[in-house]
């Protein structure tokens, strides 16, 4: 079989022109980006079809040219592509797993620290030219994480690396996942409810689906100590961002740190701009330049896999 591909938004991975997708296969066509109304005629005569975390219809799918035999999401989540339009035209749908599982859980971690010392309500004094913490005395909070219980919601990959990080820093751990699991020496596996009610921090590492989109909202938020954090480095729409403002508003919870959004990028009238309890980056968890490389190589791997008749990582 041959492995004619196409990428159709290479500029989401190579925004700085550091990352080479000519090699993935024999014979690449490469878009920076793809309009709805382009993505047909730019698959045609394709075997491979590349896309990063783009909406892919299933009326679109559903005309796919026969020539396309397998689709390949530069990333963990796939809930952009229509499963069912993909097992009724029997194209290959893979993922790419764990290219980032490392940089993602230390930007869960990086938020972890940075709320657990207030560092966004620091950062904010100084660029006022208040010196209160130096001159005075530390005008923030600041508290240990060793002896805190960090919840994990999910356990694949990323939530595995987190709670390695976590234990280095001698946090306590509970893990809440649909698959249920014995405790080992140092995760206890429980229910939602109880994680969201015992935790001092949670971070959350599931997919995004049905079931999970807003699973923390007004109801889940407020089961949670008003002293807890939020951490989200999985999937915006996980949480219901209406009522995490009006969580935050209220002291519901302590604050949140959130590099994803519902929806990327976040608008520019978002309260969560300027809200002092909240850390907010552009989904920077996987954009490393180190990890951006490791993506493009692992989708080389997806693809020869696919065309050697043994194909990896298969979603669908």
């Amino acid at each position: 079989m041959n492995d004619k591909t196409v990428v159709l938004n290479a500029g989401l991975v190579n925004y700085d022109g550091n990352v080479d997708y000519s090699t993935i296969a024999s014979e690449v066509v490469i878009y920076d980006e793809t309009p709805e109304d382009k993505i047909l005629e730019r698959v045609n005569g394709f075997t491979v079809v590349v896309t990063k975390e783009m909406k892919v219809s299933g009326n679109i799918i559903r005309k796919f040219p026969d020539s396309v035999k397998m689709i390949c999401e530069a990333g963990t989540g796939y809930n952009n592509i229509d499963l069912e339009a993909v097992r009724e035209k029997g194209i290959v749908l893979c993922n790419i797993p764990a290219y980032s599982s490392e940089r993602v859980a230390h930007t869960a971690i990086l938020m972890i620290l940075n709320l657990a010392s207030s560092m966004q309500k620091q950062i904010r004094m100084l660029a006022e030219s208040n010196h209160d913490n130096f001159h005075k005395h530390l005008m923030v909070d600041h508290v240990e994480l060793n002896g805190k219980t960090l919840g994990v919601i999910g356990y694949g990959n990323i939530a595995k690396e987190t709670i390695k990080v976590a234990r280095a820093m001698g946090m306590k751990i509970l893990v809440s996942t649909r698959t249920p699991r014995e405790d080992t020496e140092n995760v206890h596996f429980t229910t939602n409810e109880k994680l969201l009610a015992q935790s001092d921090f949670i971070s959350l590492s599931c997919p995004l689906n049905e079931s999970t989109r807003h699973m923390i909202n007004k109801e889940t938020l407020a089961m949670m100590k008003p002293t807890a954090f939020l951490v989200n480095t999985a999937r915006g729409a996980l949480i219901d961002e209406k009522a995490l403002i009006e969580a935050l508003n209220n002291k519901t919870i302590a604050g949140a740190g959130l590099d994803v959004q519902e929806a990327e990028p976040l608008d520019d009238a978002s309260p969560l701009y300027t809200m002092e309890d909240v850390i907010i980056t552009p989904h920077m968890g996987w954009r490393g330049l180190e990890t951006r490389k490791r993506l493009v190589s692992l989708i080389q791997g997806n693809i020869k896999a696919f065309t050697d008749g043994q194909p990896v990582n298969r979603v669908d």
